[in-house]
Formats: structure tokens, sequence, C-alpha cells
């Protein structure tokens, strides 16, 4: 019988119990999927602990690549031995086996590996939403990226530098900034060790910036704020430190008309004609050498708990992987 990660209760990360679980014949509109490698990300954390609500009991992951073992019926597109890769949150894949939404899966092409197709969907579609829908990165911009040397941190600044950007970018200790010089950051900034607002005002001589991507949340807020100019966007998309506490909107228009988003992966996927698009383009950026994923950390499937607590501590950089 496949075994699958299963949290009864929230909590902290020795909730998760490696389980027995049935998986029984792919529904219509469905596929049974066997998992080959399976991505780790922070919110998978927020769902363990509670911070994003999920009934329990529930299995955790929204990211992996495996081999299409069986088809449902009604599905077109993809036929048993296809490798395919999933990067919906709340999804199950900290799993041998389960069952998926044909919709919400994207065929891997021959030249990018399992680990590395577990490793950048989520993360990288992530990327994609955040600078090339939310704002459009484009030559001559300097950007802000905070947790540069984190799993959509190393994607970003390596897409942006692409697009002819200017990267700064924020990491919590030495070795991370140069991760993140190696990776696209001009200017990594430890932000345990320097004021990255006044760091952000020298480097651009006082101009400031466009766009600000956090996904720290409570530690770098209201900082974020002042490394914007005059209408400058500032997006949260994590909480990695806590959320961002709440706040008069007056403070937004207090700092200079500043705008504000509170994205999720989910809004720019939700079809299966978004996906292919947004995954498409990822593909496209990796295929080229433009973006390099960096899966830096391997755990057992078993080692689930070990895993969330070492990112959780920040010991991790790049992305992790679970192999079943």
């Amino acid at each position: 019988m496949p075994k699958a990660i299963v949290i009864e209760k929230t909590g902290d990360a020795d909730v998760m119990q490696l389980q027995d679980v049935k998986v029984g014949k792919p529904r219509k509109g469905q596929v049974t999927v066997r998992a080959t490698a399976i991505g780790v990300n922070f919110i998978d954390i927020y769902q363990r602990t509670g911070l994003y609500p999920v009934p329990t009991p529930f299995t955790p992951g929204g990211e992996l690549c495996g081999v299409v073992e069986a088809i449902g019926a009604g599905v077109t597109g993809f036929k048993v031995g296809d490798r395919v890769a999933c990067g919906t949150a709340g999804t199950g894949c900290y799993a041998e086996k389960l069952n998926l939404d044909a919709g919400i899966l994207v065929k891997v092409p021959k030249n990018i590996s399992d680990e590395v197709a577990a490793a950048m969907m989520l993360k990288g579609m992530t990327v994609q939403y955040l600078i090339r829908q939310i704002y459009k990165v484009k030559k001559g911009d300097t950007i802000l990226v905070h947790a540069a040397a984190g799993g959509v941190g190393l994607i970003l600044c390596q897409w942006a530098k692409s697009l002819g950007a200017t990267v700064i970018g924020t990491v919590s200790s030495p070795a991370k900034a140069k991760l993140a010089k190696a990776n696209g950051c001009d200017y990594p900034i430890n932000y345990t060790k320097e004021d990255f607002v006044k760091r952000v005002k020298s480097i651009t001589k006082g101009a400031m910036l466009p766009v600000v991507f956090d996904s720290i949340g409570k530690d770098t807020f209201p900082a974020s704020l002042d490394c914007l100019h005059k209408r400058g966007l500032f997006v949260t998309y994590g909480n990695a430190s806590g959320p961002v506490p709440a706040f008069p909107p007056a403070l937004l228009a207090q700092k200079g008309s500043l705008l504000m988003t509170r994205p999720t992966l989910f809004s720019f996927v939700s079809t299966p004609e978004e996906l292919k698009k947004v995954a498409g383009d990822l593909m496209k950026v990796i295929k080229s050498g433009a973006v390099k994923i960096d899966v830096a950390h391997r755990y057992a499937l078993k080692d689930a708990a070990q895993a969330h607590k070492d990112l959780a501590a920040r010991k991790t950089t790049g992305s992790i992987v679970l192999i079943p």
C-alpha cells in the first residue's frame, strides 16, 4: 500500500506522520500519478500550522513530478507513462501515489529532470505571475527582492536579471549573499547587519524603487514601504516571519500614494489554459538557460518533518525536494 504524510491536527512539524493510504482508481477527469520527486514550500508550513486553514486530516504539498499510471474517464492529452508536474497548493503531494485532476497537470519536457520539475512549478510559476503579470519587470528597472537566496528568490533574481533589471536582494547571512549574487542579485544586503532601506537609498541615489517583492512579512514591514518611490508597488506574497500586521490604509497615502497587492498563485492558474501559459513561460526560460533551478536539499519522504524544521529555521537555500 502506498504511503503519504498525513496531518491529523495542525501544529509543529512533528504532527506530520507517514501512513499507509488507499489510492482508488482515478475518477472522471483524474489521473493516477506515482510521485518521483516532491517540492517543499513555505505554504506547506502555513497549512500545517493552521495559518492557512485546511480541513483535517489532510496530506500537505502542492508541487511534484511523477509518472502517470492510470487515466480516468474523459481525460485527454495524457497517457500512461507520461511524465507530469503539478504546482497547485493544497493538492496532497507529500505522497508516493495520488489521484490528481488532469487540469492541474502539465507534461514535463525530456530535458528537465524530475527533481527540477518538482522544485520549479509552484515557485517558478509564482515568479512568472510576480514579474510578468503583477509588475512587468523591464530593462532599466531596479527592484528589491526579499529572501533573495530562497527558492522563489533565486528564480526571481535570475529571471529579472535576464529581463535587464538591476536586482537588490535581502539575505540573512554572508553565504546566502554569495549565493544570491551568483544568481543575478546585483546588490545582496545582509539585513541582519545592515539597514536595507538605507542601502536601497544609497544604491538608487535617493530615487528609490518602483516595486518590492516581499515573502517575509512581519519582519520587513513597514520598512519595505520606505524603499518605494511615489506610487510604487508593494507586493506581499508570503509570511515567512509571520503575516504583515494590520495597518491603516492611510499609511499608503502618507508614504507616497503607494499601491499594495496580496496575490496568490491560484488566481493566475485557475484554468487549464492559464496554467499552460504560465508553465510554458517558465519552461521556456529554464530551457533557454536564463533560469537554473537550484535543488540544494533532498530528504526522504519520511523525513518531511525535518525538511519543514530546516526551512522554517532558514537553514536552507534554493529548493527542497522530498524523494518518495
